[in-house]
């Protein structure tokens, strides 16, 4: 393990470590299964006064994946429609078409948002104003998870 230390200190110079940063956000924001807070966490417990920096540097970066997850969404309509007939499916879309955009603001939820993001470009929901909202929501979340977590783990 004397390799991670090194690691961790070379990854956490602003020079790399918001682009890091930024790489992680923008992934966990797809449909994979990574989370960009530990990345966040870690970026922060070694460099404390880029906390702005590194929240605004997130928020893009998990915008930015919602985003791709709203095209591919928006592209997989025909694939979609294959399984449209499930009362599960008719009622998440009933109630995505009611809320329409301002249904984005939960693109920060885990597990439902970043899937939320592709639903919403299936129903080709109006771009910019779902980005708008992703970032309110993704912005949001980081602004109260980045304090909490750094005032559990103080060191």
């Amino acid at each position: 393990m004397e390799w991670l230390e090194p690691m961790l200190s070379l990854l956490a110079l602003p020079k790399y470590g918001l682009s890091t940063l930024f790489v992680a956000a923008f992934i966990s924001a797809t449909l994979l299964p990574v989370g960009s807070e530990p990345a966040l966490f870690g970026l922060l417990k070694l460099n404390p006064d880029l906390f702005w920096s590194a929240i605004v540097v997130a928020t893009a970066g998990n915008t930015l994946g919602g985003a791709v997850d709203w095209w591919m969404g928006y592209g997989a309509h025909r694939v979609v429609d294959k399984y449209s007939h499930s009362k599960a499916h008719v009622k998440a879309i009933d109630w995505l078409e009611r809320m329409g955009p301002k249904a984005c603001l939960l693109a920060w939820l885990p597990i439902v948002g970043d899937p939320l993001c592709a639903v919403a470009g299936w129903l080709k929901l109006p771009f910019w104003p779902c980005l708008g909202y992703m970032l309110v929501g993704k912005f949001t979340r980081y602004l109260i998870m980045t304090p909490v977590l750094l005032y559990l783990w103080p060191s």
